[in-house]
């Protein structure tokens, strides 16, 4: 595997990852935020360049990201896909360490084939995997913002101080490593909420290493 580096190459794989879409929407949005000063720490691998049958993004392997060193935190360790050629696919989970069996992971795609190659290689590693439908929503529009904030209300972005409620209203959180995960997003990408009257938030959106809003 290839890691890409260059911000001309950056460039050119996410021009041809926009021309795949919706397909390439998680891989997309993560090497964007790549391109915008990486603040997660991720990379890019590719099985060839530039012609390249499989892409796939993950946390680097040198870089303690948040300082999280727990193997089971799924959370965290997040990756993402897509392919072209799906031999390429099923040649990287057998052949190479681009995916690091060891610890717990999150990996997200939206092509079919990927979940039975990645159930079919952790049947072989004798490891237990969860699947999970990636519903992307997206919208022909974006939503027009108001040209003002409602009275009592105010515009900020989301402390650490409110780490605790986000966890506490996510339905995929409410735990310890959930919360370390959504207190390193608000530390390290942006975010915003509106505050009420006594500076508890009313309404939030969080930024995730994917480029996606992941919890609001």
């Amino acid at each position: 595997m290839q890691i890409l580096t260059c911000p001309v190459q950056l460039q050119r794989l996410e021009e041809a990852l926009r021309r795949s879409l919706p397909a390439t929407l998680p891989v997309l949005g993560t090497v964007m935020t790549i391109a915008l000063g990486n603040p997660a720490s991720y990379e890019v691998l590719v099985d060839s360049w530039p012609h390249f049958g499989v892409v796939l993004t993950r946390l680097r392997p040198e870089v303690l990201f948040w300082e999280n060193k727990d193997p089971g935190d799924f959370y965290t360790n997040q990756l993402t896909v897509y392919y072209r050629d799906e031999g390429a696919w099923r040649a990287l989970l057998r052949g190479t360490k681009a995916v690091g069996w060891t610890k717990a992971f999150q990996i997200h795609g939206m092509q079919e084939g990927m979940y039975q190659a990645m159930r079919q290689a952790a049947d072989a590693k004798g490891l237990r995997m969860e699947t999970y439908r990636y519903q992307a929503l997206l919208s022909p529009q974006p939503p027009q913002p108001r040209k003002q904030v409602p009275p009592g209300l105010r515009l900020a972005p989301v402390s650490p101080s409110h780490v605790p409620l986000l966890n506490a209203t996510w339905g995929s959180g409410g735990n310890v490593r959930s919360q370390r995960y959504l207190l390193g997003l608000v530390q390290t990408l942006p975010s915003a909420c509106l505050l009420g009257p006594r500076g508890r938030p009313v309404s939030w959106s969080v930024l995730d290493p994917l480029g996606c809003l992941t919890h609001g």
